[in-house]
């Protein structure tokens, strides 16, 4: 059963690369290989129950109020499980991760996505109250859009609510261990954290690069390495993201949105945002209020 929830197939679900489950009673495929290599990045918190998993070559031992982040292409084999399981479930694509991690205040929180070693914290009952419910907000929130197909505000901040939970607990935690980053994960670290601080104002490649003295072209190498994605197409990502907040606010313009987001004039805002989302930005925001409406 995990074996297939965290290898699913994320960019056909509501929230492209996103998905959520609470699982009332987890079944062991009697007689099945239960090995696996992650493809996605998971968050996995026990409410009842115990349950026996190795990942790469250590085993964790889970039982109740205990959190564990498996890493992206962690080797994985479901060992055991004992009494009633319950529990919580999160998936991440890479994809998703980068996006929502363009955030001033969640850039730092990337780490967990580019981490290569499994994460595991046994909460206490605090910690535990408050993350479950925000696993049972996003979950009902999540089926709401699968339902109408319609993602609104309160997805958003759910989610960002969840990362940034997830940092607090790092931090206390994993206080005395210091991510083992590459070189390269940390010039994407610094890329990103810059990016975060500057897209609205600076929209070409080569300001980014020469901010962490390197060459655009060696820039550009190592943020599609560690991402996926090249560094235009996040720049472009981060400016697309925050115009669709400041167009989802009928209160301001689009005259002070090109402004904010520091076009040159309304007419070449339009013609950008057009270009990356096929929709002109008064059809953004005529569609966003019209689903709200219907919501």
């Amino acid at each position: 059963m995990i074996k297939n929830l965290i290898n699913s197939k994320l960019q056909m679900f509501p929230i492209e690369g996103f998905d959520i489950h609470i699982i009332k009673k987890y079944e062991e495929l009697s007689g099945k290989d239960e090995s696996f290599k992650a493809q996605n990045l998971a968050v996995l918190l026990i409410k009842s129950g115990n349950f026996k998993l190795k990942i790469e070559d250590v085993i964790q031992e889970l039982s109740v109020r205990d959190l564990i982040i498996i890493p992206k292409d962690s080797d994985c084999h479901v060992i055991e499980v004992l009494g009633k399981l319950h529990l919580y479930l999160i998936i991440f694509s890479s994809d998703f991760a980068v996006k929502n991690c363009l955030r001033k205040e969640l850039v730092d929180s990337f780490y967990f996505f580019i981490r290569k070693e499994p994460m595991k914290a046994s909460l206490d009952e605090n910690e535990y109250s408050v993350l479950s419910l925000i696993y049972r907000l996003i979950y009902y929130i999540n089926l709401d859009s699968k339902k109408d197909g319609h993602e609104n505000e309160l997805h958003r901040i759910s989610l960002n609510l969840f990362i940034y939970e997830l940092k607090l607990i790092y931090n206390k935690y994993a206080s005395n261990s210091i991510p083992n980053f590459t070189r390269k994960e940390n010039i994407v670290m610094q890329f990103l954290t810059i990016l975060s601080i500057h897209y609205k104002k600076h929209h070409h490649v080569q300001f980014y690069a020469g901010a962490l003295f390197i060459t655009p072209i060696y820039l550009n190498r190592v943020v599609k390495e560690v991402t996926g994605k090249s560094v235009k197409l996040l720049i472009i990502e981060a400016i697309i993201s925050e115009a669709k907040i400041l167009l989802e606010d009928g209160q301001i313009s689009l005259a002070e949105i090109a402004e904010e987001m520091e076009f040159a004039s309304t007419s070449i805002f339009g013609i950008f945002f057009k270009k990356h989302t096929s929709l002109s930005p008064s059809d953004y925001r005529t569609s966003f209020f019209e689903k709200s409406r219907g919501h």
